[in-house]
C-alpha cells in the first residue's frame, strides 16, 4: 500500500495507527482471541490460589483449630438501624454476598459467550450446549438412583456442575498435549454448565418464596433494562440497581446470588465510542500533539496538548463496553479473593467425624460416581450419538478420545458443587450429609483431574523414534 504525502509526513505515527486500522476490520475476531487468552490465564492462575486455600482449609479443619475456625465463620456482623437490623454471619456474607459478585462475573462471561464467543451461533453453541446437558443429566440420574427415598435425595444437583478454573488449569499444565479446540470446547461447556446450574438453583433449590419481595425485585430489574436501552454507559447506576436487586432476592427466598447473574445480563455490551470514530479522532489528536509539542518544554505548558491527551484518554475508556470494563476489573477480584475465601470457609471438611468414623455413605457415593463416571459418560454419549446422527460435528483437531478426556476433566466439580451442597443440605438441617457430600466432591474432583490428565498424557504420548538401518 502506497503512502500519501500527508501519511509520509507523519510516518512516525504509523506504527501505532496502522495496526489500529487493521484491527478495525477484524476487531471482533482479535478481541475474542485476546479475551479468551486473558480469561484462560486468569482462570488457571486463580485455580492455583484456590487450591492452596483449599489445602489450608482442610489442614486447619483437621486440627485443634477446627472449633475456633467454626466460631470465626459463625461470628455475626452487620448494620443496625433503630428497631431494624441487617445482620448475618461472616460465612453468610461470603456465601450470599461476595459469591453474588462471583455469579455476576459468571453472568458476564455467559453473556459475552452468547454475543461473540463460542455460544454466539447455533453451529458453535450446539456441541458444548448438548454436551453440557448430557454432562448434567447423567450425574443427576446416577446420584438419584443411589439416594432415591433417602434424606440425601435432595442433593441430586450437586454432581451436575463443572469447575472451569480447575479444569482449564489442568489443560494449561498439559500445554500442547491438549488441542486448542478442546480447551475452547471445555470452556464453552463449562459456561453452558454454569448456566444450567444457575437454572437448577433458581427452580429446584429455592423455597418459601416471598412474592412481595420478588415483585419488588422487578423494579431494579426494569430500571437496568431501561438504562441499557437508553444507552446509559456509566457503570455506577447499574451498581446501585444491582445492589437493590440483590437485597430483594435476599429477602425473596430465591438464592441471592442469582441476582448477580440477572444484573450481568442487563449490562451493556456495546461501546460508547465506535472503532472508526476512535481511529479518526485519535489520528487528529495525535497529529495535534505532534504539531504543538516542543521538545524540552514542560508537559503542562500547552493547554491544547493537554486537552488532546484528555480526549484520547476518554476515547480509550469509551471504546470498551461496560461489560468488558466490568469483567476486566472484577475477574481478578473474583478469582484471587472471593473464590479462595469461599474455599477457606466451605472446604473445611473433617475427614474424621465427631464420632471418630469416616463419613462416606450413599450421598458420598452418589456425588463421587456422578462426577467421576457420570460426567464423561453423559458428555461422550450425547456427543457420540449426535455425530453419528449427523446432528453434531467435532472440531477438526479434536477426536472422540479428546472428547472423552474433556468429559473426564469436566468431572472436577468443586466450586459450584460445594455451593449447591450448601443450599441442598442447609448445614443445620443435614450436617452429616453436607460433610459427606463435600468429602466426595473433593475426592471426586481430585480423581477426575488425575484420571483425565493421565488419559490425555497417554493419548498424546510422543512416539518413540526407531533407529533406521540403511539398506545395502
Amino acid at each position: 500500500m502506497k503512502n500519501s504525502p500527508q501519511t509520509q509526513q507523519n510516518q512516525n505515527l504509523e506504527p501505532n495507527l496502522e495496526p489500529l486500522e487493521a484491527d478495525a476490520s477484524n476487531s471482533r475476531g482479535g478481541w475474542i482471541a485476546n479475551a479468551f487468552q486473558d480469561f484462560f490465564a486468569q482462570e488457571t492462575s486463580g485455580a492455583i490460589v484456590m487450591l492452596l486455600a483449599t489445602a489450608v482449609a482442610l489442614i486447619l479443619a483437621n486440627t485443634n483449630l477446627h472449633t475456633l475456625l467454626q466460631d470465626f465463620w459463625a461470628t455475626e456482623v452487620g448494620f443496625f438501624s433503630g428497631s431494624g437490623h441487617f445482620v448475618h454471619s461472616i460465612e453468610q456474607w461470603l456465601n450470599d454476598g461476595l459469591m453474588a459478585i462471583f455469579f455476576f462475573v459468571v453472568g458476564l462471561e455467559i453473556k459475552r459467550e452468547f454475543i461473540v464467543g463460542e455460544l454466539s451461533t447455533f453451529k458453535k453453541a450446539i456441541l458444548p450446549v448438548v454436551a453440557a446437558l448430557g454432562g448434567m443429566a447423567a450425574p443427576a440420574l446416577i446420584y438419584f438412583s443411589i439416594n432415591h427415598g433417602t434424606v440425601g435425595a435432595h442433593g441430586w444437583g450437586i454432581p451436575m456442575a463443572t469447575d472451569i478454573a480447575f479444569s482449564l488449569g489442568i489443560c494449561a499444565l498439559l500445554s500442547d498435549r491438549v488441542p486448542h479446540s478442546m480447551k475452547v470446547f471445555l470452556s464453552a461447556l463449562a459456561v453452558a454448565d454454569d448456566l444450567g446450574a444457575i437454572v437448577v438453583i433458581g427452580i429446584f433449590y429455592s423455597s418459601n418464596i416471598n412474592w412481595g419481595w420478588l415483585a419488588f425485585a422487578l423494579i431494579p430489574f426494569i430500571v437496568m433494562i431501561v438504562m441499557n436501552k437508553s444507552k446509559v454507559y456509566s457503570i455506577f447506576p447499574y451498581v446501585v440497581a444491582a445492589l437493590v436487586l440483590w437485597y430483594a432476592f435476599l429477602n425473596s427466598g430465591i438464592h441471592a446470588t442469582l441476582a448477580g447473574v440477572i444484573a450481568a445480563m442487563c449490562i451493556p455490551a456495546t461501546a460508547r465510542v465506535s472503532v472508526p470514530s476512535f481511529i479518526k479522532t485519535a489520528q487528529e489528536k495525535l497529529g495535534l500533539i505532534k504539531e504543538k509539542h516542543v521538545v524540552g518544554t514542560h508537559v503542562l505548558k500547552c493547554d491544547e496538548e493537554q486537552e488532546a491527551a484528555y480526549t484520547l484518554a476518554d476515547l480509550s475508556y469509551g471504546i470498551a463496553s461496560p461489560l468488558q470494563r466490568l469483567e476486566h476489573a472484577i475477574l481478578p477480584f473474583s478469582n484471587f479473593l472471593i473464590l479462595p475465601l469461599f474455599a477457606l470457609a466451605n472446604a473445611e471438611v473433617r475427614f474424621v467425624g465427631e464420632a471418630g468414623g469416616f463419613q462416606f455413605g450413599k450421598v458420598g457415593l452418589g456425588v463421587y460416581l456422578g462426577l467421576v463416571l457420570g460426567k464423561p459418560i453423559g458428555i461422550f454419549t450425547v456427543c457420540w450419538l449426535g455425530t453419528k446422527l449427523n446432528l453434531l460435528s467435532l472440531p477438526d483437531d479434536m477426536s472422540y478420545k479428546h472428547l472423552l478426556g474433556a468429559g473426564m476433566l469436566a468431572g472436577i466439580g468443586f466450586t459450584m458443587s460445594i455451593f449447591v451442597s450448601n443450599i441442598a443440605f442447609s448445614g443445620k438441617l443435614a450436617p452429616v450429609e453436607m460433610g459427606e457430600a463435600k468429602i466426595a466432591i473433593l475426592l471426586a474432583s481430585l480423581s477426575a483431574g488425575i484420571i483425565g490428565s493421565i488419559w490425555l498424557v497417554l493419548l498424546n504420548r510422543p512416539k518413540s523414534a526407531r533407529p533406521t538401518v540403511p539398506l545395502k
